[in-house]
């Protein structure tokens, strides 16, 4: 079987009577069929930066191959709602087009179950088996009870398609992004041309009453499952349904609640999925990078616990906690460590850290407690899951000086962040304990 170029360019396999649109991308001997959730679409699906590094990430050690599904994207729109069997055709008109006579097939979200069939059903096709933020039934049952009940997903769409074509899917399935302009508007692009409303409306009709789960004990390949703990479109005890009932599969629990894969840290899955598949996880190329370090600090803290007990003090450490974790990710940001009676975390960029760093203030001062925080932008080393580096002794004295509910930043970080719709009130100089010269600080005004 000859092989396709894996060139980028799109090019069309005929499965039955419908055009399925599909892409190479890479020349590795290990391929990648990758089946596509809700909606895709080839060319403007990589123009978003999140998206092109998996990409780049899988095409390092694999070729992949990409296809728009029946009725979106830029493959032929359908009339009536796809069957499961039509789309296992698609899989196969896909894999004969591009040249794959064995490959890995790696599912999202929908198209899980999708890639499960085509397991149980064409094991001479298939080496291995990856699975993401999937489920083999999807609506209730009593002995499903996790899944949404019918009705809900008749109410999803009647909410979605009033919106559709002006960003909504990172509201449903990205919420820690629904805010970003840059993301909102590549959705929007991406929706309008992905399915117009009735085109979406199928799909829905589509998953209605997809089961598998009798097809589970008949996957006979090697299988990975990856799963986000706090997935809000499609419950973890889905990804463990799973995982108990296909042969011998593998569940790695993914911290998170964004449920779209190119969301969240995806170096973490795409390095599971790597080691996975070849047996040697990618390790990064570098171990010092530029990050806005976070620390904060519960202030006056023994005099809290003291005045509210142990046990009542360990219950609020323990909200506090999860109260920092959330916001961490919310503003897309790596949680470290809680540090006692405060936390440390990074974030990629000052101004989502400050955003962070102001939401918690407020969130935790609702406990009966106030934080003081510091932040400071330099290199870091990484250290396996903590980071460490003159930078992050900065931000931890810079802590030290903040006062009561105040922010308070180094002149490093107000520099960076020049231009946007932050005040800062000048703090003046300071010596910072243990590091070299006098730092000017400010404190996030408002």
């Amino acid at each position: 079987m000859e092989r396709a170029p894996g060139d980028g360019q799109i090019r069309y396999a005929r499965s039955g009577d419908v055009n399925i649109a599909y892409m190479v991308i890479g020349d590795a001997e290990l391929d990648i069929i990758q089946v596509p959730g809700f909606v895709s679409h080839l060319e403007i699906g990589g123009e978003q930066p999140l998206v092109r590094h998996i990409g780049q990430r899988l095409v390092s050690f694999a070729r992949l191959t990409l296809f728009d599904k029946r009725g979106t994207g830029l493959s032929d729109p359908v009339t009536d709602v796809p069957t499961l069997e039509e789309r296992m055709d698609d899989i196969r008109a896909v894999m004969d087009a591009s040249g794959v006579e064995r490959g890995s097939l790696v599912g999202f979200s929908e198209g899980v179950p999708l890639s499960i069939l085509f397991a149980a059903t064409h094991p001479e096709r298939v080496d291995t088996l990856v699975l993401y933020g999937g489920m083999a039934r999807t609506t209730y049952s009593e002995d499903h009870p996790w899944a949404p009940v019918k009705e809900a997903l008749y109410e999803a769409n009647e909410l979605l398609l009033p919106y559709w074509g002006q960003g909504i899917m990172p509201e449903m399935f990205a919420p820690n992004y629904a805010d970003d302009p840059e993301i909102k508007k590549w959705s929007a692009r991406l929706e309008r041309y992905a399915a117009s409303p009735a085109m979406v409306g199928k799909m829905f009709e589509m998953f209605y009453d997809t089961d598998v789960r009798a097809f589970l004990p008949l996957v006979k390949v090697p299988t990975l499952i990856l799963h986000r703990t706090g997935d809000r479109v499609v419950n973890i005890r889905s990804g463990r349904y799973l995982a108990e009932h296909i042969p011998g599969a593998r569940l790695v629990e993914l911290p998170g609640t964004d449920h779209a894969g190119w969301a969240g840290d995806t170096d973490t899955m795409i390095d599971e999925v790597q080691e996975f598949l070849t047996g040697v996880r990618g390790e990064p190329d570098f171990d010092r990078v530029l990050a806005t370090v976070m620390f904060t600090d519960i202030v006056g803290s023994t005099e809290r616990a003291a005045e509210l007990g142990d046990r009542r003090w360990h219950e609020i450490l323990d909200e506090h906690d999860r109260i920092v974790a959330r916001h961490v990710e919310q503003f897309r940001g790596h949680y470290i460590k809680h540090t006692g009676d405060g936390a440390l975390a990074t974030f990629d960029g000052p101004g989502r850290a400050i955003q962070c760093a102001r939401a918690l203030a407020a969130a935790i001062g609702k406990l009966g407690i106030q934080i003081r925080t510091g932040l400071h932008a330099g290199e870091v080393e990484l250290r396996g899951e903590d980071v460490g580096g003159i930078a992050v002794h900065i931000a931890a004295r810079v802590c030290a000086l903040a006062g009561a509910r105040e922010v308070l930043v180094s002149s490093t970080v107000k520099d960076l962040v020049v231009g946007s719709r932050v005040a800062f009130d000048d703090r003046g100089r300071h010596e910072l304990k243990g590091v070299p010269d006098s730092w000017h600080l400010y404190a996030v005004a408002g």
